[in-house]
């Protein structure tokens, strides 16, 4: 059986982010599945140049566009900024366009709100990219899965959400990937 590989992305990169808390979380609940590979990918570690500023041949922009190529689908870990996604997850995104074509993303989401705000944003630039977002979204918040805002500690009903998100993602990247072929 040929497993999906499915992108776990960091939507931050600043100091002292949350986001490679809730994504390694993810990724522990995700692998006890068996159901495809679960890999974490840090949007930190490309080095984008801001969309339309480079030449297009950084070695960052290249490897970044790789990457996104490579996987068959995606959950976004989002923080809410000023009731919308970080802006280097929107230059990430922006990054690339052929390459997020017709594959499925999973959102988890928080702030203050939980992160719902950034997540419909997302869900908008998701669909402009082709991408089929899943229904199920885990919101976290800041408030009560957070301890001192700052370590990581889910309330248990999550860890279902999470589950019912990926059994989404796995099914409709399976899908799409028929699609692309």
């Amino acid at each position: 059986m040929n497993l999906l590989n499915i992108g776990i992305v960091l939507g931050s990169s600043r100091q002292g982010r949350l986001s490679p808390q809730v994504g390694e979380w993810i990724k522990k609940v995700a692998d006890t599945r068996g159901d495809a590979r679960y890999e974490i990918v840090d949007i930190a570690e490309y080095k984008l140049p801001f969309y339309g500023e480079g030449t297009g041949s950084e070695p960052g922009l290249r490897a970044w566009q790789q990457k996104v190529n490579e996987m068959d689908g995606y959950v976004f870990v989002v923080q809410e900024y000023n009731h919308s996604i970080t802006a280097v997850l929107k230059n990430a995104l922006d990054s690339a366009y052929k390459e997020w074509n017709n594959k499925a993303a999973g959102i988890v989401s928080y702030g203050s709100t939980g992160g719902a705000r950034a997540a419909e944003h997302l869900r908008g630039i998701l669909g402009e990219l082709l991408v089929a977002d899943v229904r199920t979204h885990p919101t976290l918040s800041i408030f009560t899965d957070f301890e001192n805002y700052s370590v990581f500690k889910p309330a248990e009903l999550h860890e279902k959400n999470v589950n019912g998100m990926l059994d989404q993602v796995v099914a409709w990247s399976g899908a799409l990937k028929a699609v692309r072929k």
